[in-house]
């Protein structure tokens, strides 16, 4: 069974104002609504890892608790870079992008997404992890990417799928569409099975 014929009669709605996640979804080639609420995306410093994606994820959810009706599914999702035991967020300002790509300059990083499918009844989340290797960054290559593309609405301070991507990573191990923000993949199994 495909699902849109599963989906025939639910309404999906992506909770998510991330322009990477509206085009990945559309690329299912599903139907669905844009709602976005502003939710802080703080947490405890006890989570982790996997911990952190899933709990900001279903905090997104939680946001929308009983402004759902029967036959919806919401999507909501966070991306994060873990980098040696410390997540990397989005960063505050062009020198925060700054420090973060020189981090994981010449390293490797774990990319996680997490995400939580909501409907009145039901909730469900999982996460997916993508292992990024980058090459030695040069100064002048950070510096031109960060005035150029401001990296400033993504995890770790860069979009795989932008210049520095391009040029700077040189093998990654997992789902690509996770690094840009939504695995795929799993996502689609996902709703299957939800």
């Amino acid at each position: 069974m495909l699902l849109p014929d599963k989906l025939k009669n639910t309404r999906l709605i992506l909770g998510s104002a991330s322009q990477r996640r509206l085009d990945l979804l559309r690329g299912l080639g599903l139907d669905f609504s844009v709602q976005v609420l502003n939710v802080p995306e703080d947490f405890s410093p006890a989570l982790k890892r996997e911990q952190i994606a899933v709990y900001l994820a279903e905090k997104k959810a939680q946001s929308f608790a009983g402004s759902l009706e029967a036959n919806e599914i919401l999507i909501t999702a966070d991306t994060i870079v873990w980098l040696e035991g410390t997540v990397l967020n989005k960063p505050a300002d062009l020198d925060e992008a700054r420090k973060m790509l020189s981090a994981i300059s010449g390293k490797k990083h774990e990319v996680v997404t997490g995400v939580c499918l909501s409907s009145v009844s039901k909730t469900h989340s999982f996460f997916a992890v993508s292992e990024v290797h980058f090459k030695q960054l040069l100064p002048d290559e950070i510096e031109h990417y960060i005035q150029t593309y401001r990296p400033l609405d993504k995890a770790g301070a860069y979009g795989i799928q932008e210049w520095i991507g391009y040029i700077g990573v040189t093998s990654i191990s997992g789902c690509y569409y996770n690094i840009m923000g939504l695995p795929l993949h799993d996502l689609y199994a996902e709703l299957i099975a939800f």
